[in-house]
C-alpha cells in the first residue's frame, strides 16, 4: 500500500468523519452547506482518470453511498457532485447538500458568502449522524 497524505488545506478546512475502503470522508467547516469531501487515500492522485479501473468504480460506489448517506441526513432538495481541483490539486469529491434557501442557490457554492463556522455541538451532531448513515449504508 502507498502512503497517503492528506493536502493540508483540506485537512484544515475540514473535519474527520470516516474511513471508507477507498476514501476518507471529511465535512467541510461550512455551516452555510452541509458539504463532504471524499478524498481518495491513494498518493500522487490528481484526476479520476489517475485511479486504476478498480479505484475509480470504488470511487463512484463511496460518492452513491455518501450521496445517499448526505440526502438523508439533512433532507437536501438537491446534491450537488463535483472533482474541480482548481485550487487543491489532491484528487478529492465534492458532495454538497444544496436547499433552494441557502445563499448560493441556484448556482455554485464557491465564493458567494465567506464559510460559517460550524458550533461545535452541531458540528460534532451531524458528524455523528453521517458516521452513522455511512455505516448504514454499507450495511
Amino acid at each position: 500500500m502507498s502512503f497517503f497524505d492528506l493536502n493540508p488545506r483540506l485537512e484544515g478546512d475540514s473535519y474527520f468523519v470516516a474511513d471508507l475502503p477507498l476514501c476518507t470522508v471529511r465535512l467541510m467547516k461550512d455551516a452555510n452547506y452541509p458539504w463532504l469531501l471524499l478524498v481518495p487515500r491513494r498518493s500522487d492522485m490528481v484526476e479520476l482518470i489517475d485511479l486504476d479501473e478498480a479505484d475509480q468504480q470504488q470511487l463512484m460506489r463511496e460518492i452513491a453511498q455518501a450521496s445517499t448517506c448526505l440526502r438523508r441526513v439533512t433532507d437536501c432538495e438537491k446534491l450537488n457532485v463535483g472533482a474541480l481541483g482548481n485550487q487543491v490539486s489532491q484528487l478529492h469529491v465534492h458532495v454538497i447538500a444544496r436547499f433552494r434557501e441557502d445563499a448560493a442557490w441556484p448556482g455554485p457554492v464557491w465564493g458567494v458568502v465567506p464559510p460559517l463556522a460550524y458550533d461545535p455541538d452541531k458540528a460534532e451532531n451531524l458528524i455523528e449522524q453521517l458516521r452513522d448513515g455511512l455505516a448504514q449504508e454499507r450495511d
